[in-house]
C-alpha cells in the first residue's frame, strides 16, 4: 500500500530511516537508479540515446547525478548534465571522474533541449517553496523557450499560436520529460504550479507519494505518476502511523471478494436499490448494472411502478419491487425488503419528494442490529442535507458518496474569500472528507478527480484516476451500484468505497480508451466496462 505524505512527514522518514542504518546516500543512490530504471524502457526505442539531465542545487539533483550517470555507464546513453548551480559533492564528482558531458551555459540549453530524446527534471524536489528565483528560474525559462521552439509553436512575435505561417521553428518529436520526485516549480504540499513550472511526461517520485500529486493544478503536471521503493526498514514506526493512503492495483486485488467454485447466488449477497422517479427513470437501472457488474448475486431495484414499467423490459437480469403512490420512503413493504438484503442504496434518481428520512427512521425503529449496510447517493444526500440532525440519524456502516456540490451542502460550506462553496470543498478535498467522516461517522466518498474515501477512523486514501471520460450523468449511479454490490459481497463499508471507486475510475479509463474519445464515453460504457478493470487489476504487477 503506497503512502499519501506531506513535505515534513516525508522528512521524518528519511530522517528515522537514516537513523535505522538506511543512509541518505543509500536513498539518493537507489532514488537515482529508480529513475534510470524507468527511463531504460524508453531508450531502448532510440539507437543512440541523447538525454539531458537538469541539475538543481539540493538533493534532488544529487538523485538526477546518479540516474545520469547510470544511463550512461550501464545503458549507454549519449549523457549531458546540465548545472543550475555549483555542486560539490561525491555524486557530482563521480560525474566528472566518469568523463561525462557537464555544462552551466545557459546559451547551451536550447541546443540541448532541441536534440535531447529524455529530458531529465532534477532542478527542483519536495522541498522547494514557489515562486521559482534566481538560477533555476533562469534555467526554467530556457528550457521553456527551446521546448516551445522545438515543437514549432512560437511565433516571431513571441505569441503561441499552433498552425500559424509564421513558425520559425520547424516542428520536431518533443521529448520524453521524466520528474524525479516532482515537476520542477511544483509545490509538493499544495499542488500549487509556478508558471515556469516544467510539465512531465512522467513522475517518479519515491517511497509514498506526496499531497501535492494528488491535488490541481499539480495533479496535471506529473503525466504517469510512479512510486519507486527506496528499500527503507520494513518496519518504520513514523511512517507505519500514517493513514493517507493512494490505492494502488495490489491492495484492491487483496480486497476483491472471493468467487468460489461451488458458490450460489446467494454466496454473493443480495443488493437492494431505491431510487427512481419521473425525472430520473434510467439511474436505478445504471445502479443495477453497477452492482451486477461487481458480483452481486441477486439485486432488486425498489422504485415508483412507472419506472419499473420503463426498465423491466431492459435490465432482464433484475427483480423488481414496485413501490406505491410517489414512494415516500415509509412503504411499509419496502421497510420489510430493506431488513432481507445484504446491502442498500438509497438516493439513485429518488428525486426531492422522497422522506429519506423516514425510511432511516423506520429502519432505526426496528433495531440497529437488522439494517444492512448502506450507500446514500444524489438526491438521497440533497435530501439528508435538508434535515438539521441528519447525522445522529444515520444507521451505523453507511457509505455517503457525494460529488462536491452535494458535500458543500451535507457540510454548510459557505464562500469564502471570493471563490464558491464547491470551490472552497476543491481547496479542501482531503482534510474536509477526513473531518466529516469523523464528525458523522460514516464513510465518506467525495467524488471527483481524484476521489477521497475517508473513515471514522482517520484512515482516508486517494483514488488515483482523475478523467474527464467520468464527467458525465449516470456514471455517479454505477459508482453508487458497484459500491453496494461489493458491501452486499462482504466487504467493509471503508474498502468497499475504496475498491469500488477504484474499480469505476479505471473502468472509465478503459472506456475512453474503447471509445477513443472522453467525450463519448456514457456511464452504460463505464458499467460495460468492469469485468475489464476487475481482469486489469487481477493481472496487474506487484
Amino acid at each position: 500500500m503506497v503512502k499519501l505524505v506531506s513535505v515534513e512527514e516525508m522528512r521524518a522518514i528519511e530522517a528515522a530511516a537514516d537513523a535505522a542504518g538506511v543512509s541518505y546516500a543509500q536513498m539518493m543512490d537507489t532514488a537515482g537508479r529508480a529513475v534510470a530504471e524507468r527511463i531504460r524502457r524508453y531508450l531502448e526505442a532510440f539507437g543512440e540515446p541523447h538525454v539531458l539531465v537538469l541539475v538543481g542545487p539540493g538533493n534532488n539533483g544529487g538523485d538526477g547525478l546518479v540516474a545520469g550517470r547510470i544511463l550512461s555507464q550501464e545503458y549507454r546513453a549519449r549523457v549531458t548534465f546540465f548545472l543550475a548551480a555549483p555542486r560539490d559533492d561525491a555524486n557530482f564528482h563521480d560525474v566528472q571522474a566518469a568523463g561525462l558531458a557537464i555544462t552551466d551555459d545557459l546559451a547551451a540549453l536550447d541546443g540541448l533541449v532541441r536534440r535531447a530524446d529524455v529530458i531529465v527534471d532534477a532542478l527542483l524536489g519536495t522541498g522547494a517553496r514557489l515562486p521559482v528565483r534566481g538560477a533555476v528560474k533562469m534555467a526554467l525559462q530556457e528550457v521553456q523557450d527551446a521546448l516551445a521552439a522545438r515543437r514549432g509553436m512560437v511565433t516571431r512575435s513571441g505569441i503561441v499560436t499552433p498552425g500559424r505561417p509564421d513558425v520559425w521553428a520547424q516542428p520536431q518529436p518533443s521529448p520524453f520529460i521524466v520528474a524525479v520526485d516532482v515537476p520542477s516549480g511544483m509545490d509538493a504540499d499544495t499542488g500549487a504550479l509556478d508558471p515556469l513550472a516544467l510539465h512531465a511526461d512522467e513522475t517518479i517520485t519515491f517511497e509514498a507519494a506526496k499531497l501535492g500529486q494528488v491535488q490541481f493544478p499539480g495533479a496535471a503536471a506529473l503525466g504517469a505518476l510512479h512510486v519507486a521503493t527506496l528499500n527503507l526498514p520494513a518496519k518504520l514506526p513514523v511512517r507505519d502511523r500514517i493513514l493517507r493512503t493512494l490505492l494502488d492495483a495490489g491492495t484492491v486485488r487483496a480486497l476483491l471478494p472471493p468467487r468460489p467454485a461451488d458458490a450460489n447466488k446467494g454466496t454473493f449477497g443480495k443488493a437492494l436499490i431505491v431510487g427512481g422517479s419521473p425525472h430520473y427513470i434510467g439511474a436505478p437501472g445504471l445502479a443495477a448494472l453497477g452492482a451486477y457488474r461487481i458480483g452481486a448475486g441477486l439485486v432488486t431495484v425498489a422504485a415508483p411502478e412507472m419506472v419499473v414499467n420503463a426498465l423491466a423490459g431492459h435490465l432482464l437480469e433484475v427483480t423488481w419491487l414496485p413501490l406505491s403512490g410517489a414512494a415516500t420512503g415509509l412503504d411499509s413493504a419496502l421497510l420489510d425488503q430493506v431488513r432481507a438484503y445484504d446491502a442498500a442504496l438509497v438516493g439513485p434518481g429518488i428525486g426531492r419528494a422522497f422522506d429519506v428520512m423516514g425510511l432511516l427512521d423506520g429502519l432505526a425503529g426496528s433495531g440497529r442490529e437488522v439494517i444492512p449496510p448502506l450507500v446514500i447517493d444524489a438526491d438521497g444526500l440533497n435530501l439528508l442535507a435538508g434535515e438539521s440532525d441528519w447525522q445522529r440519524r444515520l444507521p451505523g456502516r453507511t457509505i455517503l458518496t457525494p460529488h462536491p456540490g452535494e458535500m458543500a451542502r451535507l457540510a454548510r460550506v459557505e464562500p469564502e474569500g471570493g471563490r464558491s462553496a464547491i470551490q472552497v470543498v476543491q481547496a479542501r478535498r482531503l482534510e474536509l472528507a477526513a473531518e466529516k467522516a469523523a464528525q458523522w461517522r460514516c464513510v465518506v466518498l467525495l467524488k471527483g478527480a481524484y476521489s477521497v474515501v475517508a473513515a471514522p477512523d482517520g484512515r482516508i486514501t486517494v483514488i488515483p484516476f482523475a478523467d474527464a471520460a467520468l464527467a458525465r450523468a449516470g456514471t455517479g449511479d454505477v459508482l453508487a451500484g458497484i459500491v453496494a454490490g461489493l458491501l452486499a459481497q462482504g466487504l467493509e463499508p471503508f474498502d468497499a468505497a475504496a475498491v469500488g471507486a477504484y474499480i469505476h475510475g479505471y473502468a472509465g479509463m478503459l472506456a475512453a480508451a474503447y471509445t477513443g474519445a472522453r467525450a463519448s464515453v456514457l456511464a452504460g460504457d463505464v458499467a460495460g466496462n468492469i469485468h475489464a478493470a476487475i481482469t486489469g487489476i487481477l493481472e496487474a504487477e506487484g
